[in-house]
């Protein structure tokens, strides 16, 4: 293994594309402890960076409640972002979908859908996101997927697909169902999943009411009203066997924050503990982009190649979550994962590791990749670095 250290230098994992986040040293002077939270489940993670600022019990298996609809709300976004749907198709309402005839859903939120309704995709969307009806959420998935019970599968395959490891969903409108479970961190992660890859979709959680048949509903995130933070998102969710839980997500410039509340005694407490997780997490916290995607961080000699160097970066834009105020702190090596760089080399190839270290200590750690691709060089440009390397490996950097 060569490691090398630069001045804010940087380092990777070459067994994977994506960043490890560990957990960031925090001086006690810089921030204080994560507010105290009264409810079973909590956790507050930064978006961009996935990093965890602060949780209890946040891989206890609880009931989910309507937060199940933001994984719904996630496989109509990708119906649609397919191409499966669109939001002008027009869909019939099912009995199953009719709460007069379907006893699960009696005094449950609905969007008061009748049989035989006809009602566009983009209507019966609203009603899922914004009035939480469980009745569009049963008619939508029929449409979707042909049934509900099918829709679910659907479902539980973008859980394995996102790598959720305690969740599992039994129903497409989150009441309350024996074997339905999940946990304050992977809705966290849904959330997550939800603003990247469908913003779209994710766009209609910051509507604050819909109008379907005269009737107006008020969304029920009321932080959407909050005065002190700017939240856009993300679900509400309330059975006797859950308790109150609440996703929500807030930017402030650059910045976002998911928090995810779950268990709460009352209605009023979600909303309290929530807003207090999120100002807590923007006061003493930020994001920061040390190294961007494609940005040449370091050169290295390349080795039979038909080049002698290679712009060596990362792939993706790094994203790192620190006290606010340490960026000028942040500091970096990276290590190769052999002693030489030979050709060839494909683009993005991982050829080692970038470290990022704040207080000596290492705070994350992301692939460091070749930038551009490195075909083999000549016959007789092969020969001259197979001496080359010889003598190098002899007298030292005075042949490379």
């Amino acid at each position: 293994m060569k490691k090398m250290r630069l001045h804010a230098s940087f380092c990777t994992l070459a067994i994977s594309g994506t960043l490890l986040l560990l957990p960031v040293v925090v001086n006690a002077e810089q921030a204080p402890d994560a507010p105290q939270i009264e409810a079973k489940s909590w956790i507050l993670m930064d978006y961009a960076s996935g990093h965890v600022l602060a949780e209890a019990n946040a891989d206890d298996r609880l009931d989910p409640a309507s937060l199940t609809k933001m994984m719904s709300s996630y496989v109509i976004g990708q119906a649609l972002k397919s191409g499966k749907i669109t939001r002008d198709d027009m869909v019939t309402v099912g009995t199953d979908a009719w709460a007069t005839g379907n006893p699960i859903l009696k005094g449950s939120s609905l969007m008061f859908l009748k049989p035989g309704d006809r009602i566009p995709v983009s209507e019966l969307n609203k009603g899922i996101v914004i009035q939480s009806g469980n009745d569009a959420s049963i008619a939508l998935a029929d449409y979707v997927a042909g049934s509900q019970d099918a829709f679910v599968g659907l479902m539980n395959n973008y859980v394995r697909a996102l790598g959720l490891k305690n969740t599992h969903f039994k129903t497409v409108h989150g009441l309350d169902a024996e074997g339905q479970y999940s946990t304050a961190r992977d809705m966290a992660l849904i959330g997550q999943a939800l603003i990247r890859d469908v913003p779209e979709e994710y766009a209609l959680n910051k509507e604050k009411s819909f109008t379907f048949n005269n009737i107006t509903q008020r969304n029920r995130n009321r932080l959407l009203w909050s005065s002190n933070l700017k939240v856009d998102g993300i679900k509400t969710g309330h059975t006797a066997g859950a308790g109150n839980n609440l996703v929500a997500s807030a930017t402030e410039g650059d910045m976002r924050l998911i928090s995810v509340v779950m268990g709460a005694a009352t209605d009023s407490i979600r909303f309290r503990e929530s807003e207090k997780l999120l100002t807590w997490g923007f006061r003493f916290f930020e994001t920061v982009t040390p190294i961007k995607a494609d940005a040449p961080f370091n050169q290295q000699r390349v080795w039979f190649g038909d080049r002698n160097e290679v712009n060596l970066g990362v792939a993706k834009d790094v994203a790192l979550t620190i006290p606010k105020g340490q960026m000028k702190n942040l500091k970096a090596t990276f290590t190769l994962s052999t002693p030489s760089l030979q050709a060839p080399l494909k683009k993005y190839q991982p050829v080692g590791t970038i470290d990022f270290q704040l207080e000596g200590k290492t705070i994350a750690q992301q692939p460091l990749v070749v930038l551009e691709p490195v075909a083999e060089g000549s016959f007789f440009s092969r020969i001259v670095d197979y001496v080359m390397m010889k003598l190098n490996g002899w007298f030292g950097q005075w042949f490379s």
